[in-house]
């Protein structure tokens, strides 16, 4: 997993970085807030950021408010990384759209469990958003079937959204998991088979 650090104090930055590479995350690192809220914008973003509280240029709060107004499926984790210990001040990080919060100098056995915990929410998100695209393929699939199909008054034929004619049957089995099964309705056989028996 990758995550991205923002700490304009070197010492700070090295010991984050030393800690979450031995620990077998890829890291990201930005010194100033600018460059991290740069990165956050691309497309291979990292899904989860480590920001300090006060940094050159931007600091970690302007960038959690600016992900939120993202519209996004999938957010990015924020962590914010401070010498604040005030409550206030933890429940002003939280509004602007910090995540978790972890006052300076940190422990690494609780940077990791917060870590742990940023991860496991960020798979819960990305299995809901799966989930979400799954149903709505689904109700395509649902209004699909009970829209108006042009069909053939003489062959029963079904013409699709791309204006080629085919079989309901070839037709339904492609838009959705209904599969067939043969069989003789009494009307059908009156008309049909029992004549062709009398032949006989």
């Amino acid at each position: 997993m990758k995550i991205l650090i923002a700490e304009d104090d070197l010492t700070s930055r090295r010991r984050l970085e030393a800690v979450l590479t031995k620990w077998g995350y890829e890291v990201v690192s930005c010194s100033n807030g600018k460059q991290a809220w740069e990165r956050l914008q691309n497309a291979n973003t990292p899904k989860l950021a480590i920001l300090d509280w006060v940094m050159p240029e931007m600091g970690g709060i302007e960038v959690c408010r600016r992900l939120r107004e993202l519209d996004t499926q999938n957010p990015v984790y924020v962590l914010l990384l401070t010498v604040r210990k005030e409550k206030e001040n933890i429940i002003c990080g939280l509004e602007a759209g910090a995540d978790d919060y972890i006052t300076k100098p940190f422990e690494p056995d609780e940077l990791q469990a917060r870590i742990r915990v940023g991860c496991r929410v960020l798979q819960l998100q990305e299995k809901l958003v799966n989930h979400i695209k799954d149903l709505q393929d689904s109700l395509q699939h649902i209004k699909t079937l009970q829209g108006i199909l042009p069909i053939c008054s003489y062959c029963k034929n079904i013409r699709d959204d791309k204006n080629y004619w085919e079989e309901v049957e070839e037709y339904v089995i492609k838009h959705s998991n209904v599969d067939f099964t043969h069989s003789i309705c009494p009307k059908c056989y009156e008309k049909h088979v029992k004549p062709e028996i009398e032949k006989f």
